[in-house]
């Protein structure tokens, strides 16, 4: 190996750690709660499911709540991943348009409700009384008893 192949191979083993390490920094940004959300904004919604997006890395679950003067807000509600919501028990069946729902969370920092609230889903309370985690864990939401993977005091 030349002296001048040698330098080329580190100066690209340089940028490509460079890359990742960005790409690093850039997932710890995307799943930071504090960068989007309030916590010191909680909401309980109740209302009916419009739409549930099953995408990554989020999911959306779309409520229609009533408002007081009449009508209704749609909220956005930021849930965990599709393959976190299934394994707290989620489903397509179980989480569809049409179903009435009370979900704990927090507001986003962007109160403009245009065209719709955010928030960041904790849990979803059914009809029938069942409650499900709904958030992503270790995102730096409120420690709030909600995820059971918070460590109790």
């Amino acid at each position: 190996m030349t002296p001048n192949s040698t330098r080329r191979l580190a100066a690209l083993a340089a940028i490509a750690g460079l890359s990742i390490a960005g790409a690093a920094g850039q997932a710890e940004a995307h799943h930071a709660f504090a960068a989007e959300f309030d916590g010191n904004a909680p909401v309980l919604l109740r209302g009916t499911v419009t739409k549930v997006e099953w995408i990554n890395p989020h999911a959306w679950v779309h409520v229609a709540v009533a408002k007081a003067g009449g009508g209704t807000q749609v909220w956005m509600v930021e849930g965990g991943t599709p393959n976190t919501l299934l394994r707290s028990g989620l489903t397509r069946d179980s989480l569809k348009p049409g179903t009435n729902v009370i979900v704990r969370g927090y507001q986003s920092k962007d109160k403009a409700c245009a065209p719709a609230c955010k928030a960041n889903g904790r849990d979803v309370t059914f009809t029938d009384g069942r409650r499900v985690f709904m958030g992503s864990s270790g995102t730096g939401a409120p420690k709030d008893g909600s995820d059971p993977g918070e460590r109790r005091p």
